[in-house]
């Protein structure tokens, strides 16, 4: 039986689709009339069918009308009128499902609407406004279709320059094309391309147009073209429209008498304009006008997505400014105004519109997302509002709760919140303790992806400082292994916190948890890190190593089992071109080394780091001459057992002449070490 279903089945579907399409089949029919006046009636009664009917839309489109209207659209011979018709049942036809517009762009419906390819053909230059409009409505519901690839309008190098002589056609016509430039601008490339066709300047002036939504689309366009772009930004604030220049008109658009749409978009131009360092932070309109009307967005009265965007705009806006964190955090209660976040929608919403409450429900996590990132921003740098935050009702649990949410974005957020909130010694010491934030930030770091990976371990680096009494039972989680995998990432970010977080681990740490760093980190891996490319990777590690090797036992030890190999590597990265504080961080695991009551000898056996030690307290940088004094220190003292022949050794190589002329020295620092040196010969 089961294999007869099988068989029957493709029959089946197929007869229930010609029954659907039957139907439609006339429509299509009508166009291949040979009587224009027909075809024209023919497409005016499709237009009609395919109104708000999605069914209809599918079935004429799989009998093939697409084709055929674009056929009419381009024939030189078709009448204006029918041209119009065309394509207000093409953009009807976009309107409906993304597989319908899949469709059109598979029939290249671009190149056609725009009629670049036809030299033959004026296309969209033709005179008729209708046109025109009906061809650009079309493209805008094509382009700002979430299936359409955005590079299609940077793919053919005509289109831009071709809507951009459109511009002046209509008020239609700038809402449309302001619309396809604000949808399409994705990259930083995108932004060079439409910047360099003369955007700017032409829609500079539809901000003052008497059409609201040609402003508001532009205004759009703006937004998408300043974010993160400096070139542009600097180029905006000269910008004069009516005599007026762009962010004076943007602070105008702020008033709260504008609509939202409006306020907020205009906040998002300065935004943008003020982080890509074209309008100073201590700018009034920015600390005046910007931030406050951000904060307002926060409000509970607002709309979800008003808050959303406001939140995430505002974040964005104060990340590098403390001063504009101070403000912000004591606008309108703003901190307390964000726990409201957490809080919605609830079970006794004022939201009496049931579509509304569905799709807020839907959304609510956005809202978490949104306020994490501004709590973040928030305490980015003041131990002050990092209090008022973590004080706010609830805040650590919600935190904690953000860190298993099964959305990715609040995880980041949430973690993002976290890892701000942890640079503070006070919090480390209470909060972070009293709600063993450690476990669920661990249990993230187990199989996260890279962006909440590289963020998550920050904040371990933070929670393993020493004076953090997180840092025992992350000990006893296993996190040396986890920290050691870390540092075989592709990933320099993942690589730099895995040792910096070990490197904080080793800090005045027992011989047990050295021991198990060494181990876990491998030697081969150790010192494949010290030739990392990345100079960040190789500083950290000279910091575990410098941590590593210190209090003398410890010292002895790790070089009695490790000695050549460190040895072998501190004179790799001395005779490498490197930067001063790499050679300096080198020079201090030396005079670690020097401190040791065994491994010392490892460096007076080694003529060839002797020599080195000789030259950089000679250099000509003071940091590695006072680098270099310590290890001459170490080596000199004369209360250890064999000081004299080490000394001796020492003035063979000519180390005695230099301190006697550093005693000289004009930075007394250096003087003062020089001096105490000398006197370890004459004690």
């Amino acid at each position: 039986m089961t294999k007869m279903a099988c068989v029957l089945e493709p029959p089946l579907r197929m007869s229930v689709l010609s029954e659907v399409t039957a139907s439609s089949r006339h429509y299509v029919d009508r166009l291949f009339d040979p009587d224009p006046q027909k075809v024209l009636q023919g497409v005016v009664d499709m237009k009609n069918a395919v109104i708000g009917n999605n069914k209809q839309k599918a079935n004429l489109i799989v009998l093939g009308a697409v084709p055929r209207l674009l056929y009419l659209l381009q024939q030189e011979t078709s009448s204006t009128e029918l041209k119009t018709e065309c394509a207000v049942v093409l953009g009807s036809l976009s309107m409906g499902t993304e597989n319908n517009v899949k469709s059109l762009l598979d029939c290249h419906i671009i190149p056609a609407l725009l009629q670049v390819h036809h030299t033959a053909f004026p296309g969209l230059l033709s005179a008729d406004i209708r046109f025109i409009e009906a061809c650009l409505r079309c493209l805008r519901t094509i382009f700002t279709s979430p299936v359409t690839p955005v590079e299609l309008l940077y793919t053919d190098a005509t289109v831009i320059p071709h809507l951009m002589l459109l511009l002046s056609r209509s008020l239609y016509s700038q809402e449309y094309i302001c619309q396809i430039f604000a949808h399409c601008c994705k990259a930083p490339d995108h932004q060079t391309i439409l910047f360099n066709h003369g955007v700017v300047q032409n829609i500079a002036h539809l901000l003052t147009s008497m059409s609201y939504k040609v402003r508001m689309q532009a205004l759009k366009c703006f937004s998408v073209l300043a974010f993160d772009n400096p070139q542009v930004s600097m180029t905006l604030v000269n910008v004069l429209v009516d005599g007026e220049l762009l962010p004076q008109i943007f602070v105008k658009m702020l008033q709260r008498d504008k609509p939202i749409e409006m306020q907020l978009t205009a906040a998002k131009c300065l935004t943008y304009m003020c982080r890509a360092g074209s309008i100073r932070t201590d700018d009034t309109c920015i600390v005046l006008k910007t931030l406050p009307c951000l904060v307002r967005m926060c409000n509970k009265e607002r709309l979800l997505e008003e808050r959303v965007e406001g939140a995430e705009t505002l974040a964005y806006l104060i990340e590098p400014d403390v001063e504009l964190q101070r403000i912000a955090s004591i606008t309108d209660h703003l901190i307390s105004m964000l726990a409201d976040y957490f809080k919605y929608p609830s079970s006794v919403s004022a939201i009496t519109d049931i579509k509304r409450l569905d799709h807020d429900l839907k959304h609510a996590h956005e809202l978490r997302q949104a306020a994490f990132k501004l709590y973040a921003s928030l305490g980015a740098n003041d131990e002050d509002i990092r209090k008022k935050i973590i004080e706010a009702e609830h805040m650590m649990d919600r935190i904690v709760n953000g860190l298993s949410e099964s959305s990715v974005k609040v995880r980041l957020a949430a973690v993002r919140c976290l890892h701000s909130l942890s640079r503070s010694v006070q919090q480390l010491r209470t909060s972070f303790q009293d709600h063993a934030v450690w476990k669920p930030l661990m249990k993230v770091l187990q199989n996260a992806p890279d962006d909440i990976l590289v963020v998550a371990s920050s904040t371990l680096c933070n929670l393993l400082l020493e004076f953090s009494p997180s840092k025992e039972p992350i000990l006893e989680s296993g996190a040396v292994e986890l920290l050691c995998s870390l540092t075989l990432s592709e990933n320099p970010a993942l690589r730099v916190n895995g040792i910096w977080a070990l490197m904080n681990m080793a800090f005045q740490a027992d011989q047990k948890i050295k021991s198990d760093i060494l181990r876990g980190l491998s030697t081969e891996q150790l010192f494949r890190l010290l030739s990392d490319s990345d100079v960040n990777v190789l500083m950290k590690t000279l910091g575990l190593l410098r941590n590593l090797l210190s209090t003398r036992p410890h010292i002895d030890q790790i070089m009695s089992t490790h000695g050549k190999q460190i040895m072998q590597a501190v004179t790799f990265i001395l005779e490498g071109e490197h930067n001063i504080e790499v050679k300096e961080q080198t020079l201090c695991i030396l005079a670690n080394i020097a401190d040791g009551t065994t491994a010392k000898d490892l460096i007076m056996t080694n003529d060839d780091i002797l020599q080195k030690i000789k030259y950089y307290v000679g250099h000509s940088n003071l940091k590695l001459q006072l680098a270099a004094m310590f290890c001459i220190a170490n080596l000199t003292w004369n209360e250890e057992e064999g000081s004299q022949e080490r000394q001796d050794k020492l003035r063979e190589i000519g180390i005695v002449e230099i301190l006697h002329k550093l005693s000289q020295s004009t930075d007394p620092n250096l003087c003062d070490k020089a001096k105490t040196a000398l006197q370890q010969y004459f004690a």
